[in-house]
Parts: structure tokens; sequence; C-alpha cells
């Protein structure tokens, strides 16, 4: 984990660069991980699991000379449903607002037609740097080296520079954020030097909640899956007490999330309850209720009541 400082945000030294740089790329090529680990703290979930991230995160990294924004967003692809076009336009939203743009890909494979369709859409809605993230380098054979990052570089001609990474061991991390700071503007800081993110704890919960779902649960009922925190408050003696509502589409889901005798349940709580007192610091009563809200993901008046941002209204 990195070591956070804190920064007097009223005294900005010379020629201090900030800005918001959006992490775009299709699904599961490790934008999440990738934030997480040059932010030094988890603030967006992982996964295995295709389109774990649904909205907007962001990470934020302080330094002397800059403030780094890093804006996850969700895997382009090509929706089936109100909630997947509520993640593509969230994430396309994000490129003509940010000062950088990462295209992070899977070079462990050949580019896919997501990818490529991802390479015609950034340019159409910035101009801004585009830095390509060459991901998963440890998982290239040898000889696919250089065809395979021929063929990214061939989809990006417009990129401002490019880099090969291994983002869950943290490899070439260091000399990726050299290269966006190089591009970033000038400019303030936006946020005290000790912030990590502008997600609340309550915000934070909930994805940990659900992480805990895509982690324990198979086909597919992680995808059907929302997280509502109803209470989040301390107690006497310092204890935080967590009431959350787990919203699947179907009954047979709820059966399956609840487990034989509540057992899938608890232990999803228990995991879940780990990860909250790991963020919070102190001792978590968590309580969780699965509930079905029918086809959630397909009826956009559902969608906002879950508290996901689906534009205009």
């Amino acid at each position: 984990m990195s070591e956070v400082h804190s920064y007097d945000l009223d005294v900005t030294p010379p020629g201090h660069k900030s800005g918001f740089v959006a992490v775009i790329g299709r699904p599961n090529v490790g934008k999440s991980t990738l934030m997480n680990r040059i932010v030094g703290q988890k603030v967006a979930i992982v996964s295995p699991k295709p389109q774990t991230t649904r909205s907007r995160i962001t990470g934020i990294l302080t330094r002397e000379e800059a403030q780094v924004i890093f804006v996850d967003t969700p895997g382009l692809h090509r929706p089936h449903h109100k909630l997947g076009q509520a993640m593509v336009a969230t994430a396309t939203r994000s490129i003509p607002d940010a000062d950088v743009v990462l295209f992070m890909v899977d070079v462990s494979v050949w580019p896919t037609d997501e990818d490529r369709m991802i390479a015609g859409l950034i340019p159409q809605h910035t101009e801004a740097p585009v830095i390509l993230v060459l991901n998963k380098m440890d998982l290239l054979p040898a000889e696919k080296v250089k065809p395979h990052t021929e063929a990214y570089w061939e989809l990006v001609p417009y990129r401002h520079g490019w880099m090969m990474t291994v983002a869950t061991q943290g490899a070439n991390l260091d000399k990726l954020l050299d290269q966006i700071v190089g591009v970033l503007p000038e400019g303030p800081r936006y946020y005290p030097g000790d912030q990590v993110t502008d997600q609340t704890e309550r915000q934070i919960a909930a994805e940990l909640i659900r992480e805990q779902v895509l982690r324990f649960t198979r086909q597919e009922v992680p995808h059907a899956v929302a997280v509502v925190v109803e209470e989040f408050k301390e107690r006497e003696g310092g204890a935080i007490y967590v009431a959350a509502n787990v919203f699947v589409e179907r009954e047979s889901q709820k059966g399956i999330v609840i487990g034989r005798g509540g057992h899938m349940l608890r232990q999803i709580g228990s995991a879940a309850r780990h990860e909250i007192e790991r963020m919070t610091g102190g001792r978590v009563y968590l309580d969780l209720w699965v509930k079905v809200r029918k086809d959630w993901r397909r009826d956009e008046r559902e969608l906002r009541r879950l508290g996901y941002d689906i534009g205009g209204r």
C-alpha cells in the first residue's frame, strides 16, 4: 500500500499538476485493480466476473507535485438491458470530462471487437492525451509479444504514450504514473491530500457486500444482484451497525443467495463484514436481507430507486 501524505491545499507548489484520468476499456481488463493499486487503497471492488464495476468510481492520488484523480468506469460493451445501457453511458460520459484517458486492454489476447469499438469511440469524444495500457503482460507468451503489441498500437495510432503492465503485481505502474503526470495540465489540488475517494462509507459498504455476492455465487445470480445500505451508524461503544438489502430479480435467485439453512447468506455476510471492518478500522454488526425486485435491470424506475445513474429523466 502506498504512503498517503496530507498537503496544505492553500499552498500549491509552483508547476503543480492536477486533473482527471478516465480509465476506459472493455470489461475485465483490470481497470479497478490498476486504480486500487496506484491509489494504494481499495476504493473499487474487483472480481474475475465481467462487468463488476457499474458506476463511476473516483480514486485520488496526491503527491507533492501533482494530484491525479482517477475515474474508474464500467467496462464498455454491447448492452443487453437498461442497466447495461446505463453502464455504457456512464463510461462514455467520463471521456470528454477527462484531462487524460487511459485506454486499457488485455494484451494477452488479440484485440476484440469491443476493443476496436472503444478505439473508435475515444477520439470522437475527446482530444485529450490518450495513454494505451497493455495489461496482463505476464500472461502473454513470448512469441506473441510483438504481434499483439503491434496490433494494439495500430488500433490506437492517436496515443500519446503506452505502457506494458501487470496491475495485480504493480509492475510498471510507477512508470505509467510518470507518463500520466507528464501530460497532466498545471492546476490546483481539488481534494485534501489524505482523501482517496469521493464515495461515502455507505456507498463503499454496499459495494463490498456486492463483491462478496460476486465471489460466492455463480451463473446468472451475480449480475442480477444490487445492494442498498439502509442504515450505517455508530452505536454506543464505537461499533458500527450496517443494515443492507440485497436485491435479486427472481425468487429462485433469492433462494440461491440465502442458501440451505441460510448458509450462503452467512458466508457472504461474514466475508463482507470483515471487508467493512478493514475499511472502518473497527467492529461492525452487519444485517443482510434478501429481497426480490422483478427484472430490475430492465426497469428504469427500479434502476433509479437503486441509485444507478441512467441519464436524463
